[in-house]
């Protein structure tokens, strides 16, 4: 019985174990992806940072192009929810344009350094030389179903492929972010400017 239960006791932790350690290297890699980005970080260095040994990293994740991707998913996730949680109750094209800009804003400065570090997918060839699908190209697809559904109820002309509009509203949310911030822009001057165009562009 002492025997039984010492076998049981020993086990427990063990079970914890795991699920723990996974958060502690998903914890440790998006720090290092964001401050030293993909190329600079190490599976090791995921490792010593979330102060665990180099073998446990290997537990979770194959390599460091899986670890980077995960942490990719979970950025595109997060910034699902926090769009959808502020633009939920827009009902004009302006105001679901308008406001999906300044939550992308929000998000980026409550998480300073996350986008940017994700958007390097784009860079990560797997083991086989297929190129990651961009962070970038799979919020154009988000932005053609959006589109897609605003034309359904006759707020965006139905004449357009959606596909290639998604894609290019995504191209210019990027490059005006870009410019907006070299140039010293503010950011409601950089997003009614970009809403105001997108309108008018969109719209039958």
């Amino acid at each position: 019985m002492t025997e039984g239960h010492s076998k049981i006791v020993g086990e427990a932790p063990t079970g914890r174990r795991k699920p723990d350690s996974l958060a502690r290297i998903k914890n440790a890699a998006r720090k290092l992806f964001v401050e030293r980005g993909y190329h600079a970080t190490r599976p090791q260095d995921i490792a010593r940072e979330a102060g665990l040994g180099h073998g446990t990293f290997y537990l979770h994740y194959p390599d460091k192009r899986a670890c980077f991707l995960a942490f990719v998913e979970e950025a595109r996730g997060e910034l699902d929810a926090f769009v959808r949680a502020r633009v939920a109750e827009h009902r004009s094209l302006e105001e679901l344009i308008g406001g999906t800009l300044h939550a992308i804003y929000d998000y980026a400065e409550s998480h300073p350094g996350v986008l940017n570090a994700a958007l390097t997918d784009e860079l990560v060839i797997d083991a086989e030389g297929v190129q990651a699908l961009p962070l970038l190209q799979r919020w154009g697809a988000d932005w053609a179903d959006t589109i897609r559904t605003a034309a359904a109820h006759a707020q965006v002309s139905g004449a357009f492929d959606f596909e290639i509009v998604g894609q290019a509203v995504v191209g210019a949310i990027h490059q005006a972010a870009i410019e907006g911030a070299r140039a010293g822009r503010s950011r409601s001057e950089v997003v009614k400017t970009l809403t105001n165009f997108l309108v008018r562009a969109l719209r039958p």
